[in-house]
């Protein structure tokens, strides 16, 4: 939302304090030091635990080799593993706070945490090397390849009577001290500037440097402005790369300006810059503080995960794929098995020369979201979004919703457990205009690509219910008693200021429809066929592959969503050759969706889909594809609200009709997921038992049915239970339920 709230702390709130030590570990933060008034500073130590937002003061033992660090100011605090390294800083020699003799420092310390909360102590580490000079103001990193290297800290800049410009290394293993040889032009000398990395590069930022013509180190009575200067370090090849110059014209307001003591924070591959002051030296009344966010986009986006069902209709896709964190939006394209009509072409004065979607690698800039001009320096990109609502740029046509909100908890015994419900809203498209038929967003949990079964999450507790929302892709008989289960994972969902992780599986039914024999095989699963009775559960010899054509494949685009789920009846049709370039080419323009034609999808059809994200410096890799089948009209929809009573010795499962019948109901089926030998083959494919056939919305499961049970280790461990209902054309698609299991004493159920 970009949008600032300021949470109600509580315990041992430190005062107010500038310039001092701050490292984020998981959902604490540590605050160290700083100046509290002018000329009084701090070495008191804070933690805030933000799930919980309470504070804590610390207070870590004493280095067994000498005193604890002193009061300061400016220092570096940075956290590698579970300890944190205090380089430098300022010290105010007199006891007098209001005489402030200052003292540079170069002492080095090193603070242990322990895990989750509180600290061990304070250790001096045993160095080699030349230590860096006194200083403060200035920024320290710690960097590690992937593939070969100890962890090094690079110290860089920073403020002694005069700024500096110099690069430190540390390597963390051996506590060796070094000052490597870099390439390029180095940054002006300057302090309270940023460092960032992100990937293999430090990224610095602003700060104070010299006024002086050629950016001579000044004396300390020297004049000196803040910047707006922008490079990085390649931490591989020690060079540096210029991005934005000292004395770069920005007349456009395009770029971050000018700013020292401001903050920066790397989330993903994006870096985000926050407020800071501007002013000079000779100047500090006229000194002013920003109010602006930025943010720089570094590369394109990863790949999303692979595209997941959630609930197919006999014209319609409800689809969900992992969020990539930092991203603009998701570009969803299909290709479908049945041929689609070309296109005449589309006059090129109709689409826009500009589009925000660069081909271009590397990174890019724009001011914001609402205008699109070029920019000097098209290989970066930086954003200002908007304080309210971050939207996409106007030429990118984006299907918006409201965030769907986790509704309906049901009070029971336990309050830490939960269950989550979630509802589809009406949705518009960034042009403004509504359309019916328009792909929309649903922030849903997620199921099979052949039997559509939304998958709700049950803690182990007295009682809880959950409405889950499934269609029918495929048709399942009334003997069918085992399914085949591949699991994955999905991004949690926010409810509230609490975070619900919803854990999805892609299901896969297979049998002979009473009506028809229509259901559609994905080549990579097994499914099991052979007819089964109520009381156990059997394996079946394996089905072959289905075939599938080699043809040219021809993506077509579904369109450009803000959020990473999707409603899918339609995709636009492009002109041939346009088609033919797409086919090609990854990371194309993206087109002017209101000057292209829409096609319906139609039922039982085979659709293929892939998803790329979106960012400031373009679309990035598609997804691998998945494969999903319209629905074949007549089958009932899935039983909805589940809910689970434990008793002493079983549990009971209740549930309410299917919201779309499409006819009566003849029967429900439960299922139980249990263990097998041929889980120990492939633990991604369940083995389900069927432990309930009738009428009735319930059923009664047993304890000796229970520690038959597979306790699914996906993600957090649960018993998984599928109840589907049945018409007169056939088996409707699955509702699939986790109940969560406490693991401490889960050998009691």
């Amino acid at each position: 939302t970009n949008q600032w709230f300021l949470p109600a702390v509580r315990g041992d709130i430190p005062p107010g304090c500038a310039a001092h030590g701050f490292v984020c570990d998981g959902t604490r933060i540590l605050v160290f030091g700083g100046m509290v008034e002018y000329g009084r500073y701090s070495n008191d130590l804070y933690e805030l635990q933000a799930s919980r937002w309470l504070w804590k003061k610390v207070k870590p033992q004493a280095p067994s080799n000498g005193s604890p660090p002193c009061p300061r100011l400016g220092h570096s605090f940075s956290l590698y593993g579970n300890k944190c390294y205090l380089f430098g800083g300022l010290a105010n020699e007199s006891e007098d706070s209001n005489n402030n003799v200052p003292r540079y420092l170069n002492d080095f310390y090193e603070l242990e945490l322990q895990h989750g909360s509180g600290v061990v102590g304070w250790s001096i580490p045993v160095t080699k090397g030349i230590l860096p000079s006194p200083r403060e103001s200035h920024t320290a990193i710690v960097y590690c390849r992937k593939d070969v290297g100890s962890p090094k800290m690079y110290i860089f800049g920073g403020m002694c009577g005069c700024r500096l410009n110099d690069l430190w290394e540390l390597d963390i293993e051996t506590m060796t001290w070094s000052r490597p040889e870099t390439k390029g032009t180095v940054p002006l000398p300057r302090s309270l500037h940023t460092a960032n990395v992100i990937g293999n590069k430090m990224y610095v930022f602003g700060g104070w440097v010299p006024q002086a013509a050629g950016g001579e180190i000044s004396a300390p009575d020297g004049e000196w402005k803040c910047t707006g200067s922008f490079s990085y370090l390649n931490l591989d090849t020690t060079e540096w790369i210029g991005l934005i110059s000292d004395c770069q014209e920005d007349k456009g307001n395009l770029l971050p300006g000018p700013r020292a003591g401001h903050c920066a924070v790397a989330v993903g591959t994006r870096l985000y810059i926050w407020s800071g002051r501007d002013g000079y030296r000779k100047a500090w009344n006229n000194q002013v503080c920003c109010k602006d966010l930025w943010y720089l986009d570094t590369e394109r986006p990863l790949a999303p995960s692979q595209v997941q069902l959630i609930r197919a209709t006999t014209n319609s896709f409800q689809l969900k794929w992992d969020e990539v964190p930092t991203v603009e939006g998701y570009l969803l394209q299909l290709h479908a098995d049945s041929p689609v009509p070309p296109v005449a072409a589309i006059p090129a004065a109709g689409i826009p020369e500009t589009s925000v979607l660069s081909s271009q690698g590397g990174c890019s800039l724009h001011q914001s979201p609402q205008s699109l001009p070029s920019v000097p320096y098209p290989e970066m990109k930086v954003d200002r979004p908007s304080q309210t609502n971050n939207l996409i740029p106007n030429n990118v046509q984006v299907a918006l919703s409201s965030s769907s909100k986790v509704e309906g908890k049901e009070k029971v015994a336990a309050p830490e457990n939960k269950v989550t419900q979630e509802t589809m809203k009406n949705h518009t498209d960034a042009t403004g205009f509504k359309e019916s038929n328009a792909p929309s967003l649903l922030s849903v949990c997620t199921s099979s690509s052949q039997t559509s079964a939304n998958v709700g999450e049950l803690h182990d507790l007295d009682k809880q219910s959950v409405n889950p929302d499934a269609s029918v892709s495929c048709t399942v008989s009334s003997s069918q008693t085992m399914v085949t289960q591949q699991a994955v994972k999905t991004e949690s969902s926010s409810t509230n200021g609490a975070v619900v992780k919803d854990e999805t599986s892609l299901t896969t039914f297979n049998s002979k429809s009473e009506a028809a024999e229509t259901a559609y095989v994905m080549p990579s699963t097994r499914v099991s066929t052979e007819q089964t009775n109520d009381s156990h559960s059997s394996r079946a010899p394996q089905r072959p592959p289905a075939p599938v054509k080699t043809r040219d494949r021809r993506w077509y685009d579904v369109g450009i969503f803000k959020n990473n789920s999707a409603v899918v009846n339609q995709f636009y049709l492009l002109p041939e050759e346009t088609l033919n370039i797409n086919s090609k080419t990854e990371g194309a323009d993206v087109p002017d969706y209101r000057l292209l034609k829409k096609q319906d999808l139609f039922p039982g059809t085979v659709y293929r889909f892939r998803v790329a994200a979106i960012n400031g410096c373009g679309v990035g890799p598609f997804s691998k594809i998945s494969e999903f089948k319209t629905c074949i009209p007549g089958f009932p929809g899935a039983p909805s609200t589940v809910k689970i009573t434990k008793s002493v010795d079983c549990i009971h499962l209740s549930w309410e009709p299917p919201a779309s019948p499409s006819g009566n109901i003849l029967e429900y089926s439960a299922y139980l997921a249990i263990r097998s030998t041929q889980l120990q083959e492939n633990p991604s494919q369940l083995v389900f038992m069927r432990i309930y056939c009738g009428l009735k919305t319930s059923c009664i499961v047993t304890a000796a049915q229970l520690s038959n049970a597979h306790v699914d280790y996906t993600s957090r461990p649960a018993i998984v239970f599928r109840i589907s209902a049945k018409n007169e054309r056939g088996y409707g698609p699955a509702t699939q339920v986790r109940w969560l299991q406490d693991m401490k004493t889960s050998g009691s159920k």
